[in-house]
């Protein structure tokens, strides 16, 4: 199984990054597949799922209105589209698939400026 994500980097406060994650070694159309945050000494956060399907998505309240996730499983992708970012969304990104599966990506680096 093998994750990686994409697309990371410096925002600019009100602004939008795209984040991408491809997924392989597993049944990926099967799957739901969530994104996470983490920012060192908190608790990691869900912050978006998508349905195996992407009919249904979750979103955590921080960012309901603000990110969308989406997927392409013809491409093995996931996206998160983050707009109207703020300094509280710089946070290592990174995707995960089904529950508990225990896989993660590498994560990728998100720097919101004010």
């Amino acid at each position: 199984v093998q994750l990686g994500e994409s697309g990371g980097g410096l925002g600019q406060a009100g602004g939008s990054l795209r984040l991408s994650c491809a997924g392989s070694g597993f049944l990926f159309s099967s799957y739901a597949m969530n994104w996470w945050r983490q920012v060192p000494g908190k608790e990691r956060e869900m912050v978006a799922s998508i349905s195996a399907s992407g009919e249904r998505t979750k979103y955590a309240n921080s960012v309901q209105g603000r990110f969308t996730n989406s997927r392409d499983n013809d491409k093995n992708l996931v996206y998160l589209q983050m707009n109207e970012l703020n300094p509280e969304d710089s946070a290592e990104s990174y995707c995960t698939y089904g529950a508990g599966t225990g896989y993660r990506g590498q994560g990728t680096q998100v720097t919101v400026s004010s």
